[in-house]
């Protein structure tokens, strides 16, 4: 998940918060988390839950109150965090459902 030559400032930024900040936390819940991209247009980060993460009904609830807001306070590009499942299907983070 380490930084590459090609990312932006930005996406180098994320990683480096993933992986110093936010990765150890979940482990520490026996989960991961992997970073799957940046939408520089929408701001949307796009994460992978792992581990006991992965389906866990507490996932959503982590990566809104914990992820999300980490990386929207460190990173102001980033607007908001979704989870890809298994399957493919993307989730946003929203409680307004």
């Amino acid at each position: 998940m380490f930084a590459l030559q090609d990312d932006s400032e930005t996406v180098a930024m994320i990683k480096e918060l993933l992986e110093t900040r936010i990765r150890p936390t979940v482990q520490e819940d026996g989960g991961d988390i992997e970073y799957r991209g940046f939408d520089e247009e929408t701001g949307v980060v796009k994460l992978k839950m792992q581990g006991s993460c992965s389906g866990c009904p507490s996932s959503s609830v982590t990566l809104k109150s914990g992820i999300q807001n980490m990386l929207m306070h460190y990173v102001p590009e980033v607007t908001g965090v979704e989870q890809e499942l298994d399957d493919e299907i993307q989730q946003p983070v929203n409680f307004h459902c």
